[in-house]
């Protein structure tokens, strides 16, 4: 994991610790036995960094708690010693599975709730920790990230609120919009992808998966998703095309124009597999209609990539969709809470981003640059000539 050069010159910024909120909790737990067994694999290769106090521990997570009051009202506690610090605080705002009692009754958790417990846990450490990075995968009001009319920026307001109490480098992944980060233009903000993690799951779980123009083709389900249609159609050398929603802007239908139909941009999907890459499936029809729609124009197979499923709407549609042969399979990461009903599904593969976020981690906490992982295009090829070896026989 640790792979860039004279890693036993450049000194850890300070003791490495992690404080996982109880929404990520096992997601941290993940991350946290990377790092262990990677920095106890270093002792050899860089023996100085073992006598770097705190370098290597048996585990960097905190014991840390937001217990609520029968009122609702919650507080932050951190058990454990953060002075001088390199302090890695994750969050998943999109965990809905947690509750607390609110005067006798149960409520779920909400995003606003694992935000407030993330500034809890801030004000908790402040003053103590050396640096503070806040690891939040899903961007807390990602979605909300323009204003149109008189509305709130809540996505600005979140980013400047956590720069005000003192985080110092926000890491998150497939941002809505990356252009939020304009709202603390001089703090650290990186937003990842999962490009090469897709392909990896891809090739792990379809059978006769083969990566040429003759055979893949990479879809975009509308406008705002082009920029990753075009980077993961390029860099695998295949054709592209591109749908975009024509809405009804004369209704408002749970406070946006419902789509009327999709429009399709681009060459013939005849005869091809179909990746279909977005940031995220909230209820999904968006996504099947597109599904249905490249399916019903003689493509071969369709698959969904995308980093975050929430499936707010269920899976019912999903089934059916499947079952109908519009999908063949549906690729998210584990980076947000999902259902377990999901992973009993046929049609689900997750793509693992534990290890890359450790790595990140490792990264940061030594200061180093991070455009190695920021553009995967190495690893990506690194990967094709693997595979095309394969197919050759070598």
């Amino acid at each position: 994991m640790s792979d860039y050069d004279n890693l036993e010159h450049i000194l850890p910024v300070g003791p490495l610790k992690i404080a996982a909120l109880e929404g990520c909790r096992s997601f941290g737990e993940t991350v946290d036995s990377y790092l262990v067994k990677t920095r106890i694999e270093s002792k050899q290769k860089y023996p100085s960094l073992a006598t770097v106090p705190g370098y290597i521990e048996d585990t960097y997570l905190l014991d840390c708690a937001c217990p609520r009051f029968g009122s609702g009202e919650g507080k932050g506690q951190i058990h454990d010693s953060v002075r001088g610090a390199d302090l890695y605080i994750l969050v998943d705002v999109c965990n809905y599975s947690l509750t607390y009692s609110l005067c006798g009754y149960e409520n779920h958790m909400s995003p606003d709730n694992h935000f407030q417990d993330l500034k809890r846990i801030i004000s908790a450490a402040n003053g103590k920790a050396k640096r503070i990075s806040v690891v939040m995968p899903f961007l807390y009001e990602g979605r909300q990230h323009k204003r149109s009319k008189r509305e709130s920026l809540d996505c600005s307001l979140a980013l400047q609120e956590l720069v005000d109490m003192g985080v110092s480098n926000i890491i998150t992944f497939d941002a809505h919009d990356p252009r939020v980060q304009n709202a603390i233009p001089l703090s650290g903000f990186d937003s990842f992808m999962a490009t090469y993690q897709f392909l990896k799951a891809l090739a792990d779980t379809v059978e006769d998966f083969r990566i040429d123009n003759d055979h893949l083709m990479v879809v975009s389900p509308d406008e705002g998703a082009m920029s990753r249609a075009v980077y993961f159609s390029s860099i695998l050398g295949v054709d592209m095309g591109m749908f975009y929603k024509r809405r009804d802007y004369s209704t408002v239908v749970n406070g946006r124009n419902p789509i009327v139909a999709h429009e399709f941009l681009g060459d013939s999907v005849e005869g091809k597999d179909v990746i279909v890459v977005d940031d995220m499936i909230s209820s999904g029809d968006s996504m099947l209609d597109v599904a249905k729609q490249i399916k019903n124009r003689g493509a071969k197979r369709v698959f969904v990539c995308t980093t975050f499923g929430l499936f707010t709407d269920g899976f019912a549609k999903f089934d059916e969709y499947y079952e109908k042969g519009y999908i063949t399979k549906v690729v998210t990461t584990n980076l947000n809470y999902r259902n377990p009903e999901l992973f009993t599904k046929p049609y689900y593969a997750e793509a693992d981003m534990t290890r890359f976020l450790a790595m990140i981690i490792e990264y940061l906490n030594h200061d180093v640059t991070l455009s190695k992982l920021e553009s995967p295009t190495d690893k990506i090829n690194d990967f094709l000539g693997t595979m095309r070896e394969i197919e050759q026989g070598l």
